[in-house]
């Protein structure tokens, strides 16, 4: 049980520090599950009924790593949050490496640099989740048809208000 609460207060110090972004959590809904061959993320519902994914571990991972991850994970990603104090991290890193392919082109479009965004390192992420697709989260499994299995049902759709 102690376990728990430190991990906990490790993710919401670790949101802090990395991304600025301060939040208590509520709720877990799964802790460490395995998104990968060497990756974890962890579920939690904060107080004020957000959905955020917390994706880390000792393998180098990339936006594109993460926004596959989330997708087979089988939720809906509304947020990925940028390292703290860098608003326009991914776009600075997606700008400097399409430079480095086109050293021509001066002002790249934002239809240009949409892959490029992609290889950004990302490790740790933290993901706001806009809603969970058929009401259930699925972990990484190698022994399932298609490397992902169920692993809890969970109903989320986040409806903005003003």
């Amino acid at each position: 049980m102690n376990e728990e609460i430190y991990s906990d207060l490790a993710i919401e110090e670790s949101s802090k520090s990395n991304f600025g972004v301060n939040f208590e959590i509520d709720q877990v809904i799964a802790r460490n599950i395995p998104v990968g061959y060497t990756a974890q993320a962890t579920v939690v519902l904060t107080t004020k009924k957000l959905l955020m994914v917390y994706i880390d571990g000792p393998a180098k991972l990339l936006l594109k790593d993460v926004q596959k991850i989330i997708s087979r994970m089988g939720l809906v990603p509304e947020t990925f949050f940028p390292p703290k104090s860098q608003p326009s991290y991914f776009d600075d890193i997606g700008t400097s490496k399409y430079r480095k392919v086109f050293p021509a082109r001066t002002s790249p479009a934002a239809d240009d640099l949409r892959y490029y965004r992609t290889l950004a390192p990302y490790k740790p992420a933290l993901i706001q989740i806009l809603e969970v697709k058929n009401a259930q989260i699925r972990q990484f499994d190698t022994d399932s048809s298609n490397d992902w299995r169920p692993l809890v049902k969970f109903a989320y759709r986040r409806i903005r208000t003003s």
